[in-house]
This record gives C-alpha cells, sequence and structure tokens, in this order.
C-alpha cells in the first residue's frame, strides 16, 4: 500500500535563506486576465511577494510624510 504521506523526500522541512520565513498563506480574488497575467510570469509566487511588498512600502512612504 502506499503511503498516503507522499515520498520521504516530500516529509523533509522546508528551509529558506530569507530573512523572515514565509509561513503565512492569503487567498485572493482577481479577474480571469489578471490570473493569466500573473502565470505567464517567471516565477509568479515570487512575482506576487514584490508586487504586494512594493505596494506596501509605497503607502509606508505616504504615511509617513
Amino acid at each position: 500500500m502506499a503511503n498516503p504521506k507522499g515520498t520521504p523526500e516530500n516529509l523533509k522541512k522546508f528551509t529558506t535563506d530569507r530573512e523572515e520565513p514565509l509561513s503565512e498563506k492569503m487567498n485572493i480574488r482577481m479577474t480571469k486576465t489578471m490570473k493569466e497575467e500573473v502565470q505567464q510570469q517567471e516565477n509568479p509566487p515570487e512575482f506576487c511577494r514584490e508586487a504586494i511588498q512594493e505596494k506596501l512600502d509605497k503607502n509606508k512612504g505616504k504615511s509617513s510624510t
């Protein structure tokens, strides 16, 4: 019988070299066109993280002035 948890390689902990680990998830709604454009990017998850961070930094700059 197959292992229901997958292969032993899948059981290894995920590690990252980032300052802060990617431990949280968020679901968003977007248009079909937006989704298609994001999925065409080389690395869609990283593209979304960078876009969100840019907007957060921009808003932070507005509120501090």
